[in-house]
């Protein structure tokens, strides 16, 4: 990547403390509590597409989500954190593999309740950084005025894609055609929320009651560009530990490390109440508020400069 640091980076700095701030402010005002978890941990999830970094013996974590739902398990109904989180060899416009993460956790909720969240959630953050109603993104007015467009899975795929949801998952190239054919029409006239995702693909996530074949997650894009992650909890340690040795089969096909079990999160996971979860993109959110292409323009060093 260029070592350039972008001519624009004191003022795309100054958004961004203005963003984290508005951030904080949004969760203490809706009754959250802030908390920290460690950054170090023995055992990250075994998701087969998200590479941990090493750290001696121990892991540097790719998310909080196992220790923020241990909170979860004890008491806490309402936590955020805005954290580092680190993903071995990602890098690109859009990637870096140490990366800024808002997380939040909400008890007696779930996938649709987070959906309104986050509209709440960005609209203020666009409201207290002068953007009002929605944002100029490299050449295009994105619209936030709520509700913001959702659209299933399936129904992307039937719109977007050249072969049915059923045959890409079967074929194993559901994340080429989501990458390449479908998320970049997403959210480029207003926020788009992707939702029920193929079971498969939700390896935390509580499957639909309705519908066992998907599982109750969701995606939103904007521009383009996917923003979060998030979806009704899993509750059920049997089915949340199966789900993880599943994962790792599919690791060790693939040679990559196998990771120990996370047992304290499992053993906590039968008494965390039903509630929803929400993983975001701090350095893509404010690469959009800061209508800049490369996430190098938001951040003050990265790796090629440390």
């Amino acid at each position: 990547m260029n070592q350039t640091r972008n001519p624009d980076i004191r003022k795309n700095l100054d958004l961004r403390a203005k963003i984290i701030a508005s951030i904080r402010c949004y969760f203490e005002n809706k009754g959250y509590l802030e908390v920290e978890t460690p950054v170090r941990i023995p055992a990250p999830a075994p998701e087969a597409n998200i590479e941990a970094e090493p750290s001696g013996s121990w892991f540097l974590q790719t998310s909080p989500e196992l220790y923020m739902k241990r909170l979860l398990a004890e008491g806490f109904e309402r936590i955020f954190q805005i954290c580092k989180c680190y993903r071995k060899g990602e890098r690109g416009k859009l990637h870096l593999p140490e990366m800024t993460m808002l997380e939040w956790y909400t008890k007696g909720h779930d996938y649709l309740d987070m959906m309104r969240q986050c509209e709440d959630l960005i609209t203020t953050v666009a409201r207290s950084t002068d953007h009002g109603r929605g944002i100029q993104y490299q050449g295009r007015w994105i619209d936030f005025t709520k509700p913001w467009v959702r659209m299933t899975v399936d129904q992307a795929f039937e719109k977007f894609a050249q072969e049915p949801l059923e045959t890409a998952i079967r074929n194993g190239n559901f994340d080429e055609i989501m990458a390449c054919d479908i998320a970049p029409n997403l959210g480029c006239v207003k926020p788009v929320f992707l939702y029920d995702y193929p079971a498969a693909l939700g390896s935390l996530a509580r499957l639909k009651p309705v519908d066992k074949r998907v599982a109750e997650r969701f995606e939103l894009y904007i521009a383009g560009i996917e923003i979060c992650n998030a979806f009704s909890e899993l509750t059920n340690s049997d089915e949340q530990r199966r789900r993880f040795e599943v994962e790792m089969q599919m690791r060790q096909a693939s040679g990559k490390v196998i990771y120990p079990l996370a047992k304290p999160f499992l053993r906590a996971l039968d008494r965390m109440p039903e509630s929803a979860g929400n993983a975001l993109g701090m350095d893509r959110l404010i690469m959009l508020f800061a209508d800049t292409a490369e996430i190098d323009a938001v951040v003050a060093f990265t790796p090629e400069v440390c």
